[in-house]
């Protein structure tokens, strides 16, 4: 059993965040890139060609960063692969020893490096963690059994809790614990009044003891805030946007606003724990966890 589903099982609050692969195949920035989050998170997203702009393959990149001491978590998106592709990357993943896994739908490519390319959309996100919980019941979705080596899996999921309708979030979320969803990461949290909205609307369905790992995302320009703003489901509002554009040092201002929704994420009812978004910019992690005082990592506490 993977270190993370030692901690989902406890009582302690996590701290993931993210790490993109270089667009190139060196495994050295992938190295550098690990160490500078080593210590300061208890598990590590690798995505999966990040904004549909292609980069090395998040298997590969978990297993460097893997050995380089830190616990990963490979993205899988339904954007670039069928049914059969996606399992098979599976198993190949558990067959190396990855266990952690978040399933979403993936970028449109239009938006990223190749245009032109098919949007598979094999799957969507209920059926991606549908398929893994599949996997790790011995089943294949064709309805095969998976005679020997089932893989160990513990499945992620994300939730947009400011897509509007709320309800259809809320809908889609039940729905992937449903098909067997172990945890979930969020977007990106600014409002918190929202965000606490959704927590009880995903509570009155009865979804209390799923963990939830809230967004942070740590801005570092004003420019970059006024451009994310515009994306749908970020909800950065005006007070964020105008401290960001006042600050004299707009990456510090970046990290205090990170921290300070941090803090109150932890306080907020039926969060587990956050997840950091700090975009090409790792180094950042560390100073948000340890200014909302995460630190050091406890070690997990798994009920007897």
């Amino acid at each position: 059993m993977s270190a993370l589903a030692d901690r989902l099982r406890g009582s302690g609050f996590i701290v993931t965040a993210e790490l993109n692969p270089p667009k190139s195949a060196s495994a050295t920035v992938v190295r550098r890139r690990a160490e500078a989050l080593k210590g300061f998170v208890d598990a590590v997203n690798v995505t999966d060609s990040n904004r549909a702009m292609v980069a090395m393959a998040a298997v590969a990149a978990a297993v460097i960063i893997r050995n380089a001491g830190v616990e990963p978590i490979v993205q899988m998106t339904g954007r670039d692969r069928n049914r059969i592709a996606l399992q098979a990357d599976v198993l190949g993943a558990a067959a190396l020893g990855i266990e952690n896994f978040v399933f979403m739908s993936g970028d449109d490519p239009k938006q990223g490096s190749h245009p032109d390319a098919v949007n598979v959309k094999d799957l969507d996100g209920i059926g991606l963690v549908k398929m893994a919980a599949g996997l790790r019941d011995g089943r294949f979705l064709s309805g095969d059994e998976i005679k020997s080596g089932a893989p160990k899996l513990v499945i992620g999921a994300t939730a947009s809790p400011f897509a509007k309708p709320m309800d259809a979030d809320v809908v889609k979320t039940v729905d992937k614990i449903s098909a067997g969803a172990e945890f979930f990461q969020t977007q990106p949290v600014f409002d918190l009044a929202t965000f606490s909205q959704w927590l009880v609307e995903i509570r009155r369905h009865g979804s209390r003891d799923v963990p939830i790992l809230a967004g942070v995302l740590v801005l570092r320009s004003a420019e970059q805030a006024d451009r994310l703003a515009k994306v749908p489901g970020l909800a950065i509002g005006r007070e964020v946007l105008d401290r960001m554009n006042k600050a004299t040092d707009a990456e510090a201002e970046g990290v205090a606003i990170a921290i300070e929704q941090t803090r109150s994420l932890k306080a907020l009812p039926g969060v587990r724990g956050v997840h950091v978004y700090a975009i090409e910019w790792p180094e950042a992690v560390g100073r948000v966890t340890e200014g909302a005082g995460l630190l050091p990592r406890e070690e997990a506490k798994v009920p007897v």
